[in-house]
């Protein structure tokens, strides 16, 4: 095990094609980046590699993106109020004043970084679009998702909580940055069976 561990790319890919080979391929392509991306039939191009060398070295590199996959899972898919507000859920416990986060998504609805961008009074959140979508450029964001708590535990929607969604909205069409929620996190009781209340639910998103 630990001759393999010490072994340099060249040793490591002589196991599969011998000596010779591996030497070659190296030479060729400079690297195992360059080499990975080598199809099936132009590695059998090269001397001393058939379908079954070809087929094993292929084989290696999809072994090893699996297992690159399996140690980084794809980031979470927020693509339902519900899986949005388990995610904010925890961050939001220790709020005291009303903090407005912004979760920034790629294209595939998956989740990027999410980033607390300005806090308030008990009942007032002060925010620009320049400070949402600077963000958001940043990271390269195809989209985003507002969200704030309401220390009062009752998640209703003020009537400032939808001025400044309806602004981003239009903020994020100007930049092609879509805003797609709106969540309000708050506290469950017997009356509100939910902790949470999305504004695209209640209708504050259509046109």
């Amino acid at each position: 095990m630990q001759l393999f561990e010490q072994a340099d790319n060249t040793q490591l890919l002589s196991t599969l094609t011998g000596k010779p080979v591996a030497e070659t391929l190296m030479q060729h392509y400079g690297g195992l980046t360059n080499l990975a991306k080598a199809s099936f039939d132009e590695l059998q191009q090269h001397k001393g590699i058939g379908q079954s060398k070809a087929a094993t070295i292929k084989s290696a590199f999809l072994l090893a993106q699996r297992l690159s996959k399996e140690s980084y899972p794809e980031a979470t898919l927020l693509d339902t109020p519900e899986r949005i507000a388990d995610m904010l859920r925890e961050p939001n416990r220790g709020y005291a004043v009303e903090t407005l986060q912004v979760v920034f998504l790629n294209t595939r609805r998956r989740l990027i970084a999410m980033e607390a961008i300005s806090q308030g009074t008990l009942d007032t959140i002060l925010v620009h679009p320049r400070e949402v979508f600077r963000a958001a450029i940043t990271r390269k964001a195809a989209a985003i998702i507002l969200a704030h708590n309401h220390p009062s535990g009752d998640s209703s929607p003020s009537e400032a909580d939808i001025k400044v969604t309806r602004d981003l909205i239009r903020a994020g069409q100007l930049l092609r940055i879509e805003v797609l929620d709106h969540i309000i996190m708050g506290r469950r009781t017997d009356e509100r069976p939910r902790d949470f209340t999305s504004l695209r639910e209640l209708g504050y998103f259509s046109n």
